[in-house]
């Protein structure tokens, strides 16, 4: 009986591992979660880091209201890859989650849910205990929204202090919050003025810049006259000129006395707040007859009208003017000392109308006149309000007053005769009856020339969605130009100062907010509303409608003290004015109950959390570089915050302390579809973070958001992420095939680096490379960079070559082979490397496969800094070598693939290919090197010549020419490579002489151990 072949696959060192190809995310993570939990990884990560430079990502906080969506993701795994990166950079790298916690988006849910839905009527908030019951209800929903989406935020695997979060609405954040504001009192900037600002009839509030998006919409558009008329001083047109210009000649005078200026607007509603036409010093004008009209047109024969002469033509072809003539060319000086009839003279609007130069106006379209109502527009009213203006009113015996003609309901006052109770948008954000009301009245006086509608951009409300007005109404400001400590070191001043010292991330963002910081208007930040800290200052009504603020130090601590002890409901509790006052209750201080904007609570963090060592010890001792320290402080978040918490944080802290609060800002750009659209619930396109954690695990999001280029919009959808996930899969393989050959390996296996083959050397070259740009990528917050060549060094340098050549060495040689050896001390360096680079970013896989390599005892990987690879192991000249021999490696594999898919080999082993090299330089390169091993073909055989020309060439590659041999000899019944040495040793007359030492040295051990 002969005797049974022997099962030498028992024999290899195949990969072992208990770390499943087969991910499991959705599964594994939350495990790693509770082991994190378990082991306090936070405060882990704060004792190793103790003693070093900080680094802080101070968080944007989002608003505690509705479950987190993907841009929520991208923004907060971006913010725990800058975290965990630099915490691997050698920082301690800080984080501390916070919420935004007060505004009308809750107060709206609470009127939904616990009064509209129950059909309970809205509370009277003039009433302490409704007021406080109410504020109350929100601080419950808020918070249990905190509570839901801290805990999403903690599945996509977000290390921070989730256990002591902040958040605006804590106690001592609300006295902070009052604190800060009652520095804009004292150092002279906070004013309550009357302007008109953006009022949402929908929300009844004024809303800032930040929150204001434009979105299509269509007005009524109406052009109308405005006739001249002999003013009240007895001063005619052209008598204000500049000395040395003509004056107006005495048949101009009297034309102009019988025309009309006509205006164009979009908002015929605020035409009974005009108060003044202004005209460019820098257009042409005329008077223009209209010569032929039909019947019953609005625009009648011999009307005379004032227009700009550019735009002339275009208004009678809209008047459906037949015919009309240039009577005589304008000076705008001409003009300017004229006055005008309100279009409604006689019906409650009997006032002068002056005209005014303003630097706002164009001939671009219109009339190159612009009606002017300063309760109802910025330029407007800084036209009506500016010294000049004033001072020439004064003169003319104009009264400057500015009326209030809307009202917080959208609906015209009694300053507006005639239009009382007229809507401009009803409570459900929809156009009402006042724009009609006003045309008709226009049309009956005659003044109306011509009417259209006009779809242009207008501005929404970015919460209700709903169009808003400008609005006259007393609201409480921040002054942009008002000197501080000296002339000239306004808020403006400190911020763009503050701007230009910052780095910003991308580079633009610079330039952005520096555009919107220059021509800002003074910061609007109050609200009439219910559930916010309140504008906690006391205020006297002086004569001229301003306001003079209470400074009292006591009265100040007693506001302080009871915020920290029971919250800012304090503020509106019986008795509150009387409480706060103390002895000064009887001199007629009035208490302001409008609330903060919640811009200014969101830029007032800084203040309550990085300056608060005792309520977030962990972030005590922050000295930044700023202040002669080492310590840095992050802002993060998407680019629309320009313009709303880097904005308000920026003039929050520049006028409180001089500087920004930051010392880096990073933005990133929105998440789109597939399609690059909008998400939306309607078209069916929203990817909810959720469910892709659910199906794929929160590694894939992490893997998404590195992967992509955050500076810009991102796109994600069903194709997006399944080509993550073969990503993903690909890595994974390459961790696991590490860890896998490294269950062979030991300390006393390891192998000098001078000692080890080329292959190894140059394995180690590579580290070095990247380890250069990992850690420039990461100061840089280059994800997309690191990604990119981490990801294409474990598939194309790792797998597909320096793996795939390697197989052999690992599984076959002798356990005694230095080749091996220094094979698996290589693993080890690139399984280190590879996983630390990827733990910011894969935070769950790096924990796993780490776990994997050092037991379930070890310190996490988050714990390790990025392994300091020695400068040594660059070799620019071996990586130029193998880059050579690659390219030969190359052809050969290109020629060998053809012969695989004709069916003529079924493995690279089954060949023996002729190599033919005229390159000499490739020649010279290669002929020290083993190809076949490189190849992974059982012999290869070169030749310095063209070779055949029939033989394979790549277009690509000249020099180079391949002939696929077929190898001869006898396949080695353990390795497989045929070879003519198979039997060489009597004692394994199967294997080939390598395989044979192998088995000896195998079957020596396995005795021994017997």
């Amino acid at each position: 009986m002969s005797k049974p072949e022997r099962d030498y696959s028992e024999t290899l060192f195949l990969p072992q591992t208990d770390f499943p190809m087969r991910a499991g995310l959705p599964q594994k993570e939350p495990e790693l979660l509770k082991r994190w939990q378990d082991t306090d990884l936070y405060k882990q990560l704060r004792a190793e880091a103790k003693g070093r430079a900080k680094f802080v990502l101070h968080d944007g906080p989002p608003y505690a209201n509705g479950n987190i969506h993907i841009g929520h993701a991208l923004n907060k795994i971006l913010k725990d890859v800058v975290t965990r990166s630099q915490q691997m950079l050698g920082y301690d790298s800080n984080y501390v989650p916070g919420w935004d916690c007060h505004g009308l988006p809750i107060e709206w849910k609470i009127e939904e849910e616990n009064y509209r839905s129950k059909n309970k009527g809205k509370p009277n908030f003039s009433t302490p205990e409704a007021m406080v019951t109410f504020r109350q209800e929100c601080r419950a929903y808020a918070q249990h929204w905190l509570n839901v989406q801290r805990e999403e935020f903690i599945r996509l695997g977000v290390e921070g202090d989730w256990q002591h979060p902040y958040t605006t609405m804590s106690f001592p954040a609300e006295a902070q919050i009052a604190r800060e504001l009652m520095k804009f009192a004292a150092n002279g900037t906070l004013y309550r003025g009357s302007k008109p600002v953006m009022w949402s009839v929908v929300e009844k509030t004024a809303l800032a810049e930040a929150e204001v998006e434009y979105e299509d919409y269509t007005s009524d558009t109406v052009w109308v006259k405005f006739p001249v008329v002999p003013s009240k001083d007895g001063v005619y047109p052209g008598v204000h000129r500049e000395p040395g210009e003509k004056s107006t000649a005495k048949d101009v005078i009297d034309l102009l006395m019988r025309s009309s200026v006509v205006i164009w607007t979009t908002t015929p509603w605020t035409l009974p707040g005009n108060r003044a036409v202004a005209l460019s010093p820098k257009i042409n004008y005329a008077i223009y007859e209209v010569t032929a009209a039909p019947e019953n047109n609005w625009a009648k024969t011999g009307d005379l009208f004032v227009l700009s002469k550019s735009l002339a033509e275009s208004v009678m072809k809209t008047a459906k003017v037949d015919a009309f003539e240039l009577k005589v060319d304008l000076r705008p000086v001409d003009l300017v000392s004229a006055i005008c009839a309100h279009p409604l003279r006689g019906k409650g609007y009997d006032f002068d109308v002056p005209l005014l130069y303003g630097d706002h106006v164009t001939d671009d379209t219109g009339t190159g006149f612009v009606h002017t109502a300063p309760g109802h527009g910025r330029e407007d009213f800084e036209l009506w309000t500016s010294a000049q203006t004033q001072s020439y009113l004064s003169t003319r015996g104009i009264n400057p007053a500015i009326p209030y003609t809307v009202d917080e309901n959208g609906a015209l006052t009694e300053a507006a005769p005639g239009f009382e109770g007229k809507r401009v948008i009803n409570d459900k954000g929809e156009k009402g009856d006042a724009n009609e009301a006003v045309i008709k009245a226009l049309i009956a006086a005659g003044m109306l020339i011509a009417r259209s509608r006009l779809k242009h951009q207008y501005p929404h409300s970015w919460r209700s969605k709903k169009p808003i007005i400008f609005r006259n109404t007393p609201q409480w400001f921040i002054a942009m130009d008002k000197g501080i400590d000296k002339p000239g070191d306004t808020l403006r001043a400190r911020a763009l100062k503050a701007i230009s010292v910052t780095r910003w991330v991308p580079p633009q963002g610079e330039n952005r907010i520096t555009g919107m910081i220059s021509q800002r208007p003074d910061w609007v930040i109050s609200r009439q509303r219910a559930w916010g800290v309140p504008i906690a200052v006391f205020i006297k009504e002086n004569a001229d409608g301003s306001v003079e603020i209470l400074q009292d130090p006591d009265v100040e601590v007693r506001i302080v003290e009871a915020f920290e002890a029971e919250g800012a409901d304090a503020w509106y509790k019986e008795g509150a004015r009387e409480r706060f006052l103390g002895k000064l209750a009887n001199e007629g201080w009035q208490k302001v109950d409008d609330i903060l904007d919640v811009w200014f609570d969101s830029g007032s963090t800084h203040a309550f959390v990085l300056e608060d060592p005792e309520h977030f010890p962990s972030l005590a001792g922050i000295k930044r570089k700023v202040d002669g320290g080492q310590d840095t402080v992050m802002y993060l978040e998407g680019s629309d915050q320009h313009r709303g918490w880097f904005h308000s944080s920026l003039l929050e802290s520049c006028g409180t302390r001089g500087r920004a609060p930051f010392d880096v800002v990073l933005t990133h750009g929105f998440v789109l579809d597939e399609n690059g659209r909008k998400m939306s619930k309607s078209l069916g396109n929203v990817t909810a973070p959720q469910d892709v954690i659910k199906q794929s695990g929160a590694d894939i999001l992490r893997m998404w958001v590195c992967a992509s280029d955050y500076a810009d919009d991102l796109r994600i959808g069903p194709e997006i992420l399944k080509t993550t996930v073969e990503t993903y899969r690909k890595l994974r393989n390459t961790v696991r095939w590490m860890l896998g050959n490294l269950a062979h390996f030991s300390e006393e296996d390891r192998v000098k680096v001078e000692k080890m083959p080329e292959l190894e050397r140059l394995m180690l070259h590579r580290l070095a490379e990247l380890d250069e740009l990992v850690r420039k990528a990461y100061a840089d917050f280059d994800y997309k960079r690191i990604f990119a060549a981490l990801s294409a060094f474990m598939t194309a340098d790792l797998s597909a070559f320096y793996f795939d050549i390697r197989k052999d060495t690992l599984y076959c040689e002798p356990i005694s082979s230095l080749k091996r050896k220094a094979c698996l001390t290589v693993l080890d360096h690139l399984f280190r490397c590879t996983v630390v680079w990827l733990a910011p970013m894969l935070c769950f896989t790096a924990e796993e496969s780490w776990l994997s390599r050092y037991g379930n005892d070890a310190k996490s990987v988050h714990l390790e800094t990025f392994p300091e690879v020695p400068a040594a192991w660059r070799d620019d000249r071996l990586a130029d070598k193998w880059r050579k021999v690659r390219t030969v490696r190359r052809v050969v594999t290109g020629a060998l693939e053809i012969e695989r898919a004709q069916k003529r080999i079924g493995s690279s082993l089954e060949a023996h290919p002729i190599v033919h090299v005229s390159n000499p330089e490739l020649a010279e390169t290669v002929l020290d090197v083993d190809l076949a091993e490189v190849c992974i073909t059982s012999a290869l055989t070169l030749v310095e010549d063209e070779g055949p020309a029939d033989a394979f060439r790549m277009p690509d590659v000249s020099g180079v020419a391949v002939l696929p041999n077929l190898a001869e000899g006898t396949k080695c019944a353990r390795s497989w490579r045929v070879l003519n040495t198979i039997g060489a040793d009597p004692d394994y007359p199967d294997v080939s002489p390598r395989d044979a030492q192998a088995l000896r040295e195998w079957d020596a051990l396995r005795k021994a151990a017997e």
